[in-house]
């Protein structure tokens, strides 16, 4: 395991400090956390394609004819005026 040295200013420590005691937690671990996170991560591109691919996923069954029609989507309450 690697140690590193972050420096902070005094205000940023003491800021960190108090809500990491909040969390119940510790301003390493935070860190720590931050930083799996961080490197696990990869490109925003392959971040992006994870999100899709959980979407996929989630989605059971699509149809074209589940769509709605035109006149449905162009419907207007009543009462609203037309742009």
């Amino acid at each position: 395991m690697k140690n590193i040295t972050v420096s902070l200013d005094d205000e940023l420590y003491r800021r960190a400090r108090i809500r990491a005691a909040q969390d119940d937690t510790s301003v390493s671990a935070v860190v720590r956390r931050f930083l799996i996170e961080f490197a696990s991560e990869g490109t925003e591109f392959d971040r992006l394609k994870r999100e899709e691919n959980e979407l996929r996923t989630q989605i059971q069954e699509f149809r074209a004819a589940d769509r709605l029609s035109r006149e449905s989507v162009h419907e207007r309450p009543i009462g609203q005026p037309k742009r």
